[in-house]
């Protein structure tokens, strides 16, 4: 089963129109004669429910407190036997806040065996709040790559954009990782941290953020990690409401139009990704997923799925692709 292999590149009628009189995405890849299509696919994610403990100004999916929507653990069963069936380098644990998915160590135990790199997700703040001997013990077991969102060093600029009480409480998080080994070189056990813009900025260059956050973590509270990536916020969900609200989606938009390199096509992350939603349906990406665009065009759940999904194959694509394809990307 693949993607719709014409020879026009598919767009999403969603979110489209009103895009901040700038041309569409679709229209900008014609313009560099360019398509979007998919290599070979090496990487699963699987969204395990959208409820959240936070509900972040720049959330595309629009998880939080009230979300009931969360993965079943006959549907996680289902996802095993698809990573299973196809030996997937990556398998990439998300949400919402997995945590809260009283199911996730099923999960995680039965899918790590299956996978070279297990990765999961992390708001710090549900992993500190649902706090266990026993999920630790399993990290320590299965080693899962851990990846801790932190929006900015300084603490109030962290609970600007999710919440009062977060950014303290991500930091404590953050030491107690670090006590468990994670962050530390020569353990195995990477610690990862992902920072998106507080507000309707894009992303300063990654190589100099990482070293601010390395600095700054280190010397105010003696924290160490393994890697800082950037991504530009995608103009989705809570955040595309924020930004018409507040009267900014025009210019981010423009932002983001200007900042299109065509060079970052080639390591998207959707052109190696198939992910996999709470209730099982397939989709080309998280963003595609939140704009509710299924994988081909069409619903298939995953446990009717034999394979993944074919090389050459064109991704559907919307006018909140310009926040993958700015500067250097989603990679």
């Amino acid at each position: 089963m693949g993607n719709n292999a014409g020879s026009a590149q598919t767009a999403i009628p969603a979110g489209s129109g009103d895009i901040g009189g700038v041309a569409s995405f679709a229209e900008t890849l014609s313009g560099h004669d360019l398509q979007l299509r998919r290599g070979r696919t090496t990487a699963l994610q699987v969204n395990v429910g959208l409820l959240c403990n936070q509900a972040c100004r720049h959330c595309h999916l629009e998880a939080g407190p009230d979300r009931t929507e969360l993965m079943s653990i006959e549907t996680m069963k289902q996802v095993v036997e698809y990573a299973r069936a196809c030996s997937f380098q990556v398998v990439d644990i998300t949400g919402g806040a997995p945590e809260l998915n009283p199911d996730l160590p099923y999960l995680v135990e039965n899918i790590a065996p299956l996978t070279p790199r297990l990765l999961m997700r992390s708001n710090l703040t549900a992993m500190a709040e649902n706090f266990s001997a026993d999920l630790m013990d399993l990290f320590k077991k299965v080693r899962p790559v851990i990846m801790a969102s932190l929006p900015s060093t300084n603490v109030s600029q962290t609970e600007s954009q999710r919440g009062a009480g977060v950014g303290q409480k991500s930091i404590d998080m953050l030491r107690r990782l670090n006590d468990l080994g994670y962050g530390h070189e020569g353990t195995g056990l990477d610690l990862n941290l992902i920072s998106n813009p507080v507000g309707a900025f894009l992303p300063v260059s990654q190589a100099q953020a990482e070293k601010q956050f390395k600095r700054v973590l280190q010397r105010k509270w003696g924290i160490t990690f393994s890697n800082l990536y950037t991504f530009a916020n995608v103009p989705l969900g809570r955040f595309r409401q924020w930004l018409k609200q507040s009267g900014n989606f025009d210019t981010y938009m423009q932002r983001l139009c200007e900042s299109f390199n065509p060079c970052a096509l080639e390591g998207l992350m959707c052109r190696n990704m198939v992910s996999v939603s709470w209730d099982g349906y397939l989709y080309d990406c998280d963003f595609n997923l939140a704009g509710g665009i299924h994988l081909g065009g069409r619903q298939t759940h995953v446990s009717g799925m034999e394979g993944p999904p074919d090389p050459g194959s064109l991704i559907a694509v919307g006018d909140y692709c310009y926040a993958c394809t700015a500067g250097s990307g989603f990679t």
